[in-house]
């Protein structure tokens, strides 16, 4: 009995052992969950534009180290995964900037200074947030790439015997710029420096240099060098427009490692990039430490439930929400401001223990981030937020204006409005305020008004008239064509009318919250501006002339034919400040959601997009799509119905579009269309997690509208300096492909009577559970 009672006893203790030792490891996996493995870089990769596709970067970093397959132009250049041919290593793919391209070769000579690419093969390439590995065939040269935020960092295996030699190519065109001028000059027995200068674009107007030091962990035995045509061999220094040097190393271990440290200021400030980043040669420890940045920040919302594709999926999205714009200031904030034209060298403020106070950025428009990373960005990397908004302002005090897409410095006038202000508006408005909120409103005004940023239209480097703005201010809206003719890219007349009336809905929010009475009421009066280009006659937005006669014939369909990258279908619920009034223009709420309904069912006929790529919006087959999810125009309208009190159509439209749009794993297909620097990535996130922002976040306290989540359960870590609510949770019951209906809703353990969230509450944490079903029958 007693033996027994013994093995009993002994048995019990090992089950409880055991199921410890068990509920330990699967604590242990959720707590060492690498989001890293879960991202797919190769996504959309055959589509590619110059800065889409990165590996070897920190979130939003000067350097973006990967391989260039194809290097002519903005689009269709850079990593092409349909492509079979390495031509070099570029450490900066960004927005109208490239620059800074080696090769590792062996037993290389000058003869023809163009021979050095290199076939490879996807079968033994990995791809991850931080590292890419490739086998050059060439030369059998095993290549590996990590970085810090600001020097690239280069392994390679030499596989053969024979002379270890480095290309550096600084000519001709790469990406989107023409390489017009380079020079490099030896430092020490291991250290070369220079710079390359990219050459003006009708986007950027002004030469832009990108300064390089390179560092190898062996001694450099040779230096030959060419300019155009002509080659020199054992030279010190090498200047001139298509130039290059043929760096030799010394013999030994087939090992090779290499930094390459960049500045938009100068060859020492690059140097110093290096000895700031990275001063040891541990190649290992700086690939785990990207992987670590790279998990921190994925790992800020974690999903569960789903496919391991839908997960995969939507850490890859994520990602690519976190780069393309780019870091320009250096380790110790100084910075090129060009926004004169000239390369002024300035210093960002510092803290009280002398570090840089923010870093200054490159990027494209912000023309969609209202819908995209506003509410992404602000919520879950407010810190972000906070750089980026400080850094717009660091334009205001240089060049007088706050940017919608600067360039290494320059203004470029991308796009058109005053993009930057729902930015800053929402970011105020979430209690991110570490910034000068008077300097900003004033820079914000002053965009709005005659002769500032609204008033020029895309590139419009010279003069301010293509933006119609004063036509806007004084006729209540902009016609189409602008009768003193072309002064940069898209002038079209609605679509600008539209947009500034949101942006100017946008800046009244600011205004009210600073108590400026007298702003609030002009800007609020300008943001009803839309109603000006709505023909009644035709239920669509519609171009109009300077005396005020509308477009005739006029087909809503039309692509590009006085709308901005869309059609009349498409940018007449551009309307997100006031869509009860859009509604009533159109007859009333039903007859809209009909309306709105209608273009959805007629749209999912092609997927609800323009075809696979940007450059498809223009073809037949595709353009005269109602809905399009592939550009920025029309993002927002599946969340249209929600507004207008059908949240339902909203569930399942929404679903619709993240089930045919942003969905699956292949290089062949991923965004349809152009995914921006981000903004197609953070939408996908938002879609999936089920939050949106109809109005950008920029009133006070702003509302969150709930969708349909396609996970189990998210939880978004919410950071600590700015929110104090821990975690922010969203469950689902009974969700699936066909429960994408929110039956029943509770937040904190309240029933919800709308589907609807303040800024506060979810900072504050909690938890929303979302019952879902199948829609009933009527």
């Amino acid at each position: 009995m007693k033996i027994k009672f013994l093995t009993l006893h002994l048995f019990l203790i090992c089950t409880f052992i055991l199921s410890c030792s068990k509920q330990q490891e699967i604590k242990e996996e959720k707590k060492v969950e690498n989001y890293t493995d879960l991202v797919y870089p190769w996504l959309d990769s055959s589509n590619s534009r110059w800065f889409f596709f990165n590996t070897a970067t920190r979130p939003f970093g000067m350097v973006n180290l990967s391989p260039d397959t194809d290097l002519k132009g903005a689009w269709g250049s850079g990593y092409h995964y349909s492509s079979d041919t390495i031509r070099g290593f570029s450490h900066v793919h960004a927005w109208q900037l490239a620059g800074v391209s080696v090769m590792p070769v062996m037993d290389k000579d000058l003869s023809n200074t163009k021979d050095y690419y290199s076939p490879y093969s996807h079968d033994n390439e990995i791809v991850k947030p931080g590292y890419h590995k490739i086998n050059l065939q060439r030369d059998d040269i095993d290549v590996e790439l990590t970085s810090t935020l600001r020097v690239g960092f280069h392994k390679y295996i030499f596989k053969k015997e024979g002379k270890k030699q480095l290309v550096l190519n600084m000519g001709g065109q790469l990406g989107p710029s023409k390489i017009s001028y380079g020079e490099v000059k030896s430092v020490d027995k291991n250290t070369i420096s220079g710079q390359v200068v990219n050459a003006p674009t009708i986007r950027r107007p002004y030469a832009t240099p990108i300064f390089f030091a390179i560092q190898f962990d062996k001694d450099i035995t040779g230096l030959d060098s060419w300019v155009e045509d002509k080659s020199f061999e054992n030279t010190k220094e090498v200047k001139g427009a298509e130039s290059g040097i043929l760096v030799s190393l010394a013999d030994g271990e087939s090992e090779v490692l290499m930094k390459v440290g960049i500045s938009y200021v100068s060859s020492e400030q690059a140097l110093l990039n290096i000895n700031e980043e990275l001063n040891h040669w541990d190649f290992e420890k700086v690939v785990s430490a990207s992987f670590d940045e790279w998990n921190e920040h994925l790992g800020r919302i974690a999903v569960e439930g789903g496919t391991d594709e839908e997960r995969r999926r939507f850490y890859t999205d994520l990602w690519h929400a976190l780069q393309g714009r780019r870091t320009i200031s250096d380790a110790n904030g100084k910075y090129a401001d060009f926004t004169s034209g000239e390369l002024k060298v300035k210093q960002i403020p510092l803290d009280e223990n002398g570090k840089p106070k923010f870093r200054h950025f490159n990027s494209d428009s912000f023309w969609g981030a209202q819908w995209t990373i506003n509410t992404l960005w602000h919520l879950v990397y407010p810190e972000v937020t906070e750089e980026f908004v400080n850094s717009l302002l660091q334009y205001y005090k240089d060049g007088g204006l706050i940017p919608r897409g600067p360039s290494g410095g320059n203004y470029t006038y991308v796009m058109t409005g005053a993009s930057a202000t729902p930015f800053i508006v929402s970011a105020y408005q979430k209690g991110i305020k570490g910034f000068d909120i008077n300097l900003a409103y004033e820079g914000l005004k002053k965009d709005h008004m005659s002769g500032g940023i609204m008033a020029k239209a895309g590139y419009e480097h010279k003069t301010s008239k293509g933006g119609g703005l004063d036509y806007y201010i004084d006729k209540g809206y902009v016609p189409w064509p602008i009768p003193e003719g072309e002064f940069g890219f898209h002038q079209d007349g609605p679509s600008l009318t539209m947009e500034y009336a949101y942006q100017d809905w946008t800046l009244a929010q600011l205004a009210k919250a600073l108590n400026k009475e007298k702003d609030y009421k002009y800007f609020l009066k300008r943001s009803e501006n839309y109603k000006n280009i709505y023909d009644a006659t035709t239920g669509w937005a519609r171009p109009k002339d300077v005396s005020g006669k509308w477009k005739t014939p006029y087909d809503p369909y039309e692509y590009a034919v006085a709308f901005n990258e869309s059609n009349g279908a498409q940018a007449t619920w551009f309307v997100p400040q006031d869509l009860d009034g859009l509604a009533k223009l159109m007859g009333g709420k039903e007859a809209a959601i009909k309306k709105l309904n209608e273009q959805f069912e007629e749209a999912s006929k092609l997927g609800f997009t323009s075809g696979t790529s940007h450059a498809q919006e223009t073809h037949e087959e595709y353009k005269r799509i109602p809905i399009n999810y592939g550009n920025q125009p029309s993002i927002q309208t599946a969340f249209v119905f929600h507004k207008l009190g059908r949240p339902d159509l909203t569930q399942y439209w929404s679903r619709q579009v993240v089930n045919k749009v942003y969905t699956g794993l292949s290089p062949d297909f991923g965004y349809n269309g152009d995914e921006d620097q981000g903004l197609m990535g953070s939408l996908s996130v938002l879609l999936k997690t089920g939050i949106f922002q109809m109005t950008g976040g920029t009133e006070a306290n702003p509302v969150y509208e709930i969708g349909s989540p396609i996970f189990e359960e998210i939880n978004i870590k919410l950071n600590p300096d700015y929110y104090s609510g821990g975690t922010f949770t969203i469950k689902t019951i009974n969700n699936s492909a066909d429960n994408v209906y929110v039956k029943k809703a509770s937040f904190k353990e309240q029933e919800l009577t709308e589907l609807l969230l303040k800024h506060s509450d979810i900072t504050n944490g909690g938890e929303l559970i979302l019952e879902m079903g199948a829609k009933e029958e009527n």
